[in-house]
This record gives structure tokens, sequence and C-alpha cells, in this order.
């Protein structure tokens, strides 16, 4: 492998990674409701894939379609633009007018430019935001399956939270449970990285920075419990 392979992060690593946990998960826990949360983990991290593909390949149909748009935005309005006349030897404009509407169709087509020169960044981001929001409620999702998940005795005078709907976890079970919620939602912050390492988009890098935030919050509360 060469160094530059270690410096980014490879979406197949990190679904391995979540298949083999959600592996140990099944063989630890069968048929539980954190098993299912990984495998929809895994069927999330093949659209983050996907997305991130997409947000690091070049859009040349929109950049093409809004070249044109604007190229004919411009030869429309040199086409039909109001002609502005400067008087001779005079110290004012004579069609006022002509001017004030010059610059109304500027103020316009400059707002026009600007949006077709952002829409591919637009369109992206609307992509990153559906796949980000995605991830977010995962996070919280392996979050609520391990909040009735405490140590026997630690909110006393309540022993019956370690209570599972198929009988009582043993300390050494809850710990692995707890590490395993812990895992999930560290490999949840990679995939939500993998979407800003081609595309360098301030928005979208901030929506990443809350999801690991969040994870690294939630698994900091499990890892007291543990």
């Amino acid at each position: 492998m060469t160094t530059s392979e270690f410096r980014k992060l490879d979406e197949s690593k990190i679904v391995e990674s979540l298949t083999a946990l959600r592996d140990r998960i099944e063989n630890q826990f069968p048929d539980s409701g954190l098993g299912r949360v990984a495998d929809e983990l895994i069927a999330v991290a093949g659209e983050v894939a996907e997305c991130a593909e997409y947000l690091s390949e070049t859009n040349w149909p929109i950049r093409v379609f809004a070249g044109l748009l604007i190229a004919g935005m411009i030869l429309v309005l040199y086409l039909a633009g109001p002609r502005v006349e400067l008087p001779e030897g005079a110290h004012k404009f004579s069609d006022i007018q002509s001017i004030a509407a010059v610059f109304n169709i500027a103020a316009v087509s400059g707002v026009a430019v600007l949006f077709l020169l952002r829409l591919e960044t637009n369109l992206k981001r609307r992509r990153a935001h559906g796949v980000l929001h995605e991830l977010r409620s995962l996070a919280h999702v392996v979050d609520m399956h391990q909040l009735a998940k405490d140590p026997a005795g630690r909110r006393l005078p309540e022993p019956e939270i370690t209570e599972s709907a198929k009988g009582a976890m043993s300390p050494p079970s809850l710990g692995r449970y707890l590490d395993y919620c812990t895992d999930l939602l560290s490999l949840t912050g990679k995939l939500s990285a993998l979407l800003v390492q081609g595309f360098k988009d301030a928005v979208v890098l901030s929506e990443v920075n809350e999801i690991e935030a969040l994870t690294s919050a939630l698994s900091g509360r499990i890892w007291q419990k543990i």
C-alpha cells in the first residue's frame, strides 16, 4: 500500500467494519434491535458511497446548461436592452429612465447569473443534506437502544432497568452491548466524513462536523456507563 492510501477514508473498509460489527452483534445478541440498526447503517453506507462519488465528480451537464443560459441571457440583453444616449455639451444624462432600466436589468441579471453559477453546488448540497439527515437519525436511534442499558445499581432503586425483553444482561454482556453502540456511533461519524473528502464545501463540512460532534458526545455518555 502507498502512503497516500492512509490519508483518506475508504468506504469499502468502512462497510467491511460495519459488516463485521453487525455479525458480532448478531452472534452475541441474536435478533436484537441493535443488529437491525447495524443492517440499516450498512444500507445507508451504500447511499453515502454513491453520494460521495456524486459530490466529487464534476457535473458537466449542469455546467453546460448554466453556461448556455448565461450566454443566451447576455445575448438577449445586448439585443433587446435600452439604448442610453448621452447629450453633447450637457452636464447631465438626457434619458434618466433608460439609465434606471439598465441598472435594474443589470441587477436582475447579476442575481440570475450568480444563481446559475452556484446551481451545481446547491444541487450537491441538497443531495448531501439528505444523506447526512439519515446518518443523524441513525445516531439517535443507536442512542435510544442504549438508554435503558445501565449497569446494575446505577439508578437505584430501579435495578430492573437492566432487564431487556429477553431477560437481564450479565455485566460482561452489558459491557459488550454498550461497546457495540459506541462502535456504531463511531462508524456513523466516519461515514459522514466521506462526503467532504472529495467535496470542499463549507456548508456540508459544517453539517459533517455537527454529526461527528453528536456521535462523539453520545459515545462519551456511553463510556461513562462502561
